[in-house]
């Protein structure tokens, strides 16, 4: 199992990585790619770089950890929930693409405070205000029940930190500085990463 948590991690880089912005470049000419990979002391990019550690920790230290013959955690250790672990994997994976298809030409990884691209509310923006970050975290909550032990619960922590800090405290100020009352109304009616669960309040709120 652990040899097919690392092929489906692969396989999820390449598609909503490369593919992505393969993609992204077709259709604009570039590849969507905004953050810099070299540290610059802003939340973003620790965030993002906590996250990314949090994938690559279940992606890829959980199953070489087990390789290596890490013991799996009791409670998780079934069959039947490793099986779960491959549907909910490959489920996560196409769910995270789609919605980033979803995207259109404002797809982005990252943010540039100076860029205004289009909000989007259609499709599975419908049902929750941050399906990436969703669907990628169901994903990696499969790849954790194939290989269920504490290198892979340590990685999914992780990588639930950094995106709560990425999107509560970078994308969230952006998105209302740039799109204000379209936004926080849209955001008062959407949850953020479930359905009607973490709502903000309307932008009179905010105001009085």
């Amino acid at each position: 199992m652990a040899n097919a948590v690392l092929a489906l991690f692969a396989a999820m880089m390449l598609v909503m990585g490369a593919l992505r912005a393969a993609i992204q470049r077709r259709h604009t000419g570039e590849i969507g790619t905004r953050r810099s990979m070299r540290p610059d002391g802003s939340l973003e990019w620790w965030a993002l770089a906590g996250t990314d550690l949090g994938w690559l920790t279940v992606g890829i230290g959980a199953p070489v950890a087990d390789l290596a013959g890490m013991s799996p955690l009791a409670i998780l250790d079934h069959s039947m929930l490793r099986g779960v672990g491959v549907a909910v994997a490959v489920l996560g994976i196409v769910l995270a693409f789609t919605a980033q298809m979803a995207m259109g030409a404002s797809w982005r990884t990252g943010i540039d405070e100076a860029e205004r691209t289009t909000l989007v509310t259609t499709g599975a923006f419908r049902v929750v205000r941050n399906p990436v970050f969703a669907a990628a975290t169901v994903a990696f909550i499969g790849l954790a029940l194939m290989v269920p032990n504490a290198v892979a619960v340590a990685g999914l922590v992780v990588s639930v930190i950094g995106i709560e800090a990425q999107v509560r405290f970078a994308e969230e100020p952006y998105l209302r500085r740039v799109h204000g009352v379209a936004y926080t109304s849209y955001a008062s009616r959407v949850g953020r990463f479930l359905p009607g669960i973490g709502r903000l309040q309307p932008e009179h709120q905010y105001r009085s």
